[in-house]
């Protein structure tokens, strides 16, 4: 099968509803709301544009409703050059992140997983790398994770939000990304690496990364920025370094530069807005040499 793009992504796309408030409401009680702002979201889009903008052909396997919310987060992937062919319109409503923020950095989030309960995995754009997450059903993830692997792809698997998930899907996955709680719930790095991957890169966020090989560990240093909001940070790593694999780098130059992007996407608020190009993000690499 030939490769039609350079990643595809599997996973969930989210309308985030953001309210800002003095302080969280606790049980039962009311409180009124400073500001409020609607931002697209879900770790699948996020990726997604992530790798778009890194430089990738970038094709995203999900669902939709067939509301208002999925006109506004297809205009997203539009605006990006993100193929949606394989996006289907589900009867259940386009997903929702119900986020309140308080004026002291505390957030409370409710997910509703609508749309993206029904991805299936089993429609997959042919590609160079396949990126998955955790945001769709396990079954799903399971599914592309084999028929990439079937394919002859580089299978990514970022393994959040936390939760344990079984041999039956860690063995397809070539390169794992979770960060230090997830690996965790995963049996650490020796586990996963006797399970047949290639690769375990964990996040350590202002700490930079660690690549973890057969041949031991590496670690990837982090870039110096004053961070905004960290919100889209881990996905922004996860897109980039699919991005840069599929454009032939290997993983050391790979990972530095989902390093790079992943801290500048801290320095301004939102996830998807704060993306950042492959421009600045080859301006840094530069800066820093």
């Amino acid at each position: 099968m030939a490769n039609s793009f350079d990643v595809c992504v599997v996973g969930s796309a989210n309308l985030d509803l953001v309210a800002t408030v003095d302080r969280l409401p606790g049980p039962g009680e009311t409180v009124s709301g400073t500001s409020f702002a609607e931002y697209p979201g879900g770790k699948g889009l996020n990726q997604a544009v992530a790798a778009a903008r890194a430089g990738a052909t970038v094709a995203f396997v999900g669902a939709l409703g067939d509301d208002a919310a999925a006109a506004a987060l297809r205009a997203v992937m539009v605006a990006d050059g993100i193929d949606a062919s394989h996006v289907a319109t589900s009867a259940e409503p386009t997903g929702r992140a119900l986020i309140g923020v308080s004026a002291a950095g505390e957030n409370s989030i409710i997910v509703v997983a609508g749309a993206n309960g029904t991805v299936t995995g089993e429609e997959l754009a042919a590609a160079k790398v396949v990126l998955v997450q955790l945001e769709v059903p396990i079954a799903a993830v399971a599914r592309a994770l084999a028929s990439a692997r079937a394919a002859g792809a580089t299978t990514v698997l970022n393994p959040a939000p936390a939760q344990a998930i079984g041999e039956d899907v860690l063995r397809w996955c070539d390169i794992v990304v979770p960060n230090e709680h997830e690996v965790e719930l995963l049996g650490g790095v020796d586990h996963l690496l006797s399970l047949g991957a290639k690769a375990v890169v964990v996040t350590l966020g202002g700490d930079g990364a660690e690549l973890h090989t057969a041949d031991g560990c590496t670690p990837i240093a982090p870039f110096a920025v004053t961070p905004v909001d960290t919100t889209g940070a881990g996905d922004t790593f996860c897109g980039s370094l699919s991005a840069r694999l599929a454009a032939g780098d290997d993983l050391p130059t790979a990972l530095r530069y989902a390093s790079a992007a992943g801290a500048l996407c801290t320095t301004k608020p939102g996830a998807v807005p704060s993306i950042p190009t492959h421009a600045a993000v080859t301006e840094m690499l530069n800066r820093t040499h």
